[in-house]
């Protein structure tokens, strides 16, 4: 008689049962963890806003003032060019350059009042659009988004 060989290995009955396992899975797992991804991000943007806003509220301490609009964010980095201000500043006042937000976009700044800070300071959020409603900051008196206490 001949003797029978069995190859050790799955069939494709059972991968197929496997991969189906596995897409179910993932099915059910995958938003969650994607949500979470979305969450950490809104929260690094609101983290790094109140970081900025204490590198300009020190800032402001020494010159007196806020940085005008024009002169932007790249003031807490660079000694600004009017010589009684660049003898008061005493920068620069981050580690690093200005961080861009969570998605890859510069953050807003303004020196007009906010609605609860001297400021405008904000993320436009994930879809990187004024008027999108999603950002998260210190956002100007007519547009809506994440306000920050």
């Amino acid at each position: 008689m001949y003797a029978q060989h069995r190859q050790a290995g799955f069939t494709l009955l059972e991968m197929i049962v496997v991969l189906v396992i596995i897409g179910l899975l993932m099915g059910l797992v995958g938003p969650r963890l994607f949500h979470q991804a979305d969450r950490a991000k809104v929260q690094t943007a609101e983290t790094q806003v109140k970081m900025l806003r204490g590198a300009l509220e020190t800032m402001r301490l020494d010159i007196g003032r806020f940085p005008t609009t024009q002169e932007g964010l790249e003031l807490l980095r660079h000694k600004p060019s009017d010589p009684t201000i660049a003898t008061l500043w005493h920068g620069p006042y981050l580690d690093g350059p200005v961080p861009m937000d969570p998605w890859g976009h510069p953050y807003v700044y303004a020196d007009q009042p906010s609605r609860e800070q001297k400021i405008t300071l904000y993320s436009l959020g994930p879809q990187g659009k004024p008027g999108a409603g999603d950002a998260i900051g210190y956002l100007p008196a007519d547009q809506t988004g994440t306000e920050l206490p």
